[in-house]
């Protein structure tokens, strides 16, 4: 009998349903899930009071891997293939969508937020955009379709946000927060050519990332703001990048992060907004116009650009085995307090 955990409230547990899915309508599809990540929206949404658009009870997870079993009509061609769900799912008609812009795509859909989410059995998406996963490469690089599930998301997320930015060859990048998205955000930007400075307060982060592409860690427990932005001017200076321009990606997803970034711009600098915090913070935005620096928000990743993603995984460029744990889901409201406890390092995926 398919199963999911459902959250009824912010005061009770995730609670085991039994359900039996409808047959899916024209251009869906039912996808046995193979694993969901653990996202820290999850933990928004439970723990911090963030609404969903779909009122509870609702089965979050929005980190899904799994197999195509039943198709609607127009679906066909995904019955038994191995997929990525986006995280974000446009409608792909609208004009937004038209003129390349489904992330801001009015009715969109984003499992375990307006529709029912992963950390389930199975799970009713619609079947436009979803991401086909090639299992002998996969398999080839030493990982299962579970591990993927982080794709959606945790590596899309910083992915877009790479694109958005234009990172590229000669690119200083520096990346606040390295846990989750800011783990596979440093990944991304050593992939694309730039050179990483990754900043967290947890010595084991940095650690993790020091072996696959920052080439320059720091707690920033140990600096002040000026000393910070100090360290990483000599750093620049040291090896030959460029002490303006820099690309600041805010992975923290809290206040003093994201304060502690926007005091790393300098003149020409792009901040991408990556993490969230539902906190307010005080800046100075004319920084950005005596700069002339820009700021950029991030939400999702259009389907468009898994594919993409995907492939740097494939090819072995990014890392997912380092940075991943299988938890069964039946343990889910454990893992969810570990998460949220600060408890594990590595991102947690829920296995049926």
């Amino acid at each position: 009998m398919p199963r999911r955990w459902s959250m009824v409230s912010t005061e009770k547990p995730l609670e085991l349903v039994e359900f039996t899915p409808a047959a899916p309508s024209a251009g869906e599809v039912i996808v046995e899930v193979a694993g969901c990540g653990v996202c820290h929206t999850d933990l928004g949404f439970y723990y911090d009071g963030v609404r969903t658009n779909q009122p509870l009870p609702l089965t979050l997870g929005h980190e899904i891997s799994g197999v195509v079993t039943q198709v609607g009509e127009g679906a066909d061609e995904w019955l038994g293939q191995t997929v990525i769900i986006p995280a974000v799912m446009p409608c792909g008609e609208c004009d937004a969508c038209q003129r390349g812009k489904g992330t801001i795509c009015k009715t969109q859909k984003m499992p375990g937020n307006d529709i029912e989410g992963g950390f389930a059995s199975h799970i009713t998406v619609p079947a436009r955009g979803l991401c086909p996963v090639d299992m002998d490469r996969l398999k080839a690089v030493g990982l299962e379709l579970a591990d993927v599930s982080v794709v959606a998301d945790a590596l899309t997320t910083p992915y877009q946000a790479a694109v958005q930015a234009g990172v590229g060859e000669g690119d200083l990048v520096i990346i606040n927060g390295t846990g989750g998205v800011g783990g596979y955000a440093v990944q991304v930007c050593a992939a694309m050519g730039a050179t990483v400075v990754a900043i967290d307060v947890v010595d084991a982060k940095l650690e993790a990332v020091a072996k696959y592409g920052a080439s320059l860690t720091l707690n920033a427990r140990n600096f002040d703001a000026r000393a910070l932005k100090g360290e990483i001017i000599k750093f620049a200076k040291e090896n030959g990048l460029r002490t303006r321009e820099w690309i600041i990606m805010e992975c923290s997803g809290t206040a003093v992060g994201q304060k502690a970034a926007f005091g790393l711009l300098n003149h020409g600098a792009t901040m991408c907004i990556v993490g969230f915090t539902m906190d307010k913070l005080e800046v100075r935005l004319s920084n950005l116009m005596a700069f002339h620096a820009r700021l950029l928000g991030n939400w999702g990743c259009p389907p468009e650009l898994y594919p993409g993603a995907l492939e740097l995984v494939l090819n072995g460029k990014v890392k997912l085995a380092p940075f991943v744990e299988h938890k069964p889901l039946d343990q889910i409201n454990q893992v969810f307090k570990d998460v949220h406890d600060g408890q594990v390092i590595r991102r947690q995926i829920l296995v049926p």
